[in-house]
């Protein structure tokens, strides 16, 4: 199994989750094998964290403000938001009436779109 070390400033392209297409991003923070731990989209300015290969957490840049979490509104991939009791959260994945949300390493699945 061949493994690349990264450093940090190097340049990647990538999924960026705010943009919901391939980006550029520029490594922010490895470990001391070489394994990224952050990156940034050089297009949004969203920031992404990683522990052990695997999207843990993002950070929006101060463009961008998480709205709080609402049940009654429709989400898509990307989104952000807050919410009260799991802080700030990125819509991963849309399913009918149900979206999962990445709040920092957990995955949690809520309801949307409710009239």
């Amino acid at each position: 199994m061949n493994t690349k070390n990264y450093s940090v400033g190097e340049s990647l392209e990538m999924l960026c989750s705010a943009c919901d297409s391939q980006q550029p991003h520029n490594v922010e923070s490895v470990t001391k094998l070489g394994k990224i731990t952050s990156v940034v989209c050089s297009t949004c300015g969203t920031s992404s964290k990683y522990s052990r290969g695997v999207k843990t957490s993002v950070s929006l840049s101060g463009s961008k403000k998480p709205s709080p979490y609402d049940r009654t509104r429709k989400y898509k991939k990307g989104q952000v938001m807050l919410h009260s009791m799991f802080g700030q959260g990125e819509v991963t994945g849309v399913e009918y009436q149900k979206i999962d949300v990445l709040f920092g390493d957990t995955t949690r699945r809520l309801l949307h779109d409710q009239n």
